[in-house]
């Protein structure tokens, strides 16, 4: 009897030291695609008219939310998506760094016997590899160029650039990193090496978390030139066309009512108008490889689902798809770059879309990228679980948060969020388990949702936001007005200060040292 109680337990301490098939049939694989400062309406299944079947397939088999936030701003949603809390609570709210009072994503489910993975960027000051992942590879700033993040190869020009780059691969950090392939494309390379890490026996043997961090669609604007060839003259009509085929998809596929978000955020009168052939010409050239971008991101989760296929995983693997902020209407910053047209794309380049395409990809929101308002901080959130999902292609317009993700995460995961981890106290969880909206239930949020990014502020209590940049509140009902048109602060003055007077007492919460 003794022997059979001494077998069962090394069996049992086997299978959680070195992960078991019954783990990886049982708990479902999580992915979770981010993007980068893609905008509301650019994918096929909210409006867009860029190329993106793969994602566009996702959202078939799963749901699609129309009320998920980010942060406005890269760094902070990253940290947000990645810890559970809030970034003023782990110090990155201002500036990149290390996330701290907090445990992240790959350190609860490493602990629950996740084979964890993350591949693409970062944008902190930490290598993740030493932030509870077994792997890491790719780029741990915010933006780089996407053909050779580092130095001058020969035979080929100056890289575009803003400034020299981090890379990480598992436990180096490089910089700047100079990769040796001379078809180096980051998109295609940070799913190279995520395909390369299922393949491995380990991975195979547990459920895993994939974290995959495309910088794409950012700036600088770098395609294969056959990409950018499938895009050529679709946006020759210019912005208004655009943006008007896009809410008029919206509208139809039931993303938009039209009673409580009404066309109205579009770039000023004559602005495609009043621009000179070959200012157009420019104009319609960026959006063709903005566009090129997104579509190569969509091929690359091809590549993934058909390897999970290929494994027999897909079924029980969960797909997340979002972006950390709104479209950007930014320049780009660079000090090495080239203006010659016929580079446009290529290495030598260092280019954005600008302000009034920005304003197109957030269609129908109001602002972009910084802002708090609904074009900065809300992104398409697309969630696929063959075996967990029962109500395929379903819309979901129960608000969500970054900060949701990892509450949902130890749900699915069947674990728990540790109150401190190697003896430091952390910050409790502060979002709530969006797996009840996933069959159709209702997700309970007792507390107010908040934001602050530079001059930006916000927040929501149930569908009243109120929401500012620079010193003035303005205040909006959503269930009415979803895109920001009817400033109630006027009429609303007392609901106005009471939300105001919550979002200063959770500013004055966090210790001004962190």
């Amino acid at each position: 009897m003794s022997f059979l109680k001494n077998l069962l337990t090394v069996f049992a301490l086997s299978c959680l030291c070195f992960g078991s098939s019954l783990w990886a049939e049982e708990r479902p694989n999580i992915v979770f695609v981010l993007v980068d400062d893609m905008g509301y309406s650019d994918l096929g299944c909210y409006g867009g008219e860029i190329q993106t079947p793969n994602i566009d397939r996702l959202a078939e088999r799963g749901v699609r939310f129309s009320q998920m936030y980010n942060t406005a701003k890269c760094f902070p949603s990253r940290a947000c998506l990645l810890t559970g809390i809030y970034a003023q609570q782990s110090g990155m709210d201002k500036k990149h760094g290390e996330m701290k009072n907090a445990v992240t994503l790959g350190e609860v489910l490493r602990e629950a016997g996740y084979r964890t993975l993350a591949s693409g960027k970062h944008h902190g000051t930490e290598n993740l590899y030493d932030r509870g992942f077994d792997h890491y590879y790719g780029l741990r700033d915010g933006c780089c160029n996407f053909w050779n993040p580092g130095e001058r190869r020969p035979g080929e020009p100056e890289p575009g650039r803003k400034r020299a780059r981090h890379w990480c691969i598992d436990e180096q950090t490089f910089y700047p990193y100079t990769p040796e392939d001379p078809d180096f494309y980051a998109t295609d390379a940070f799913t190279d090496r995520a395909l390369e890490w299922l393949e491995e026996p380990e991975t195979q043997q547990k459920p895993f978390f994939l974290y995959l961090a495309y910088t794409a669609p950012h700036y600088p604007l770098h395609a294969w030139p056959e990409d950018i060839a499938k895009y050529k003259g679709v946006y020759d009509e210019g912005y208004h066309v655009i943006q008007r085929r896009r809410y008029q998809r919206q509208v139809e596929m039931g993303l938009v009512d039209p009673e409580t978000t009404p066309f109205t955020q579009e770039p000023k009168p004559g602005a495609w108008e009043t621009l000179s052939g070959d200012e157009r010409a420019k104009e319609a050239q960026r959006m063709e490889i903005y566009a090129a971008m997104l579509d190569r991101v969509d091929q690359n989760i091809g590549r993934l689902v058909d390897k999970l296929q290929a494994h027999g995983r897909l079924e029980n693997t969960i797909i997340m798809f979002a972006s950390d902020n709104g479209g950007c209407a930014e320049g780009t910053g660079a000090v090495v770059f080239s203006e010659d047209p016929n580079d446009a794309g290529t290495l030598a380049s260092y280019d954005t879309v600008g302000e009034n395409w920005a304003i197109v990809q957030n269609t129908p929101f109001r602002f972009y990228k910084n802002y708090s308002h609904e074009g900065g901080i809300c992104t398409p959130f697309i969630v696929s679980w063959p075996d967990g999902i029962k109500e395929k292609g379903a819309m979901n317009d129960q608000v969500s948060h970054f900060i949701d993700i990892m509450p949902t995460l130890v749900e699915i995961g069947e674990t728990t969020y540790p109150k401190s981890y190697y003896g430091e106290k952390i910050v409790p969880m502060q979002g709530v388990s969006l797996l009840p909206a996933f069959s159709g239930g209702k997700v309970a949020r007792p507390e107010p949702l908040f934001w602050q990014w530079k001059q930006g502020g916000a927040v929501r209590l149930g569908d009243m936001k109120a929401v500012k940049w620079g010193p003035q509140w303005e205040l909006y009902d959503l269930s009415k007005d979803r895109n920001e048109t009817e400033n109630l602060a006027a009429s609303h003055a007392d609901e106005l200060s009471g939300l105001v007077a919550r979002w200063e007492q959770w500013m004055a919460s966090f210790d001004p040292e962190e």
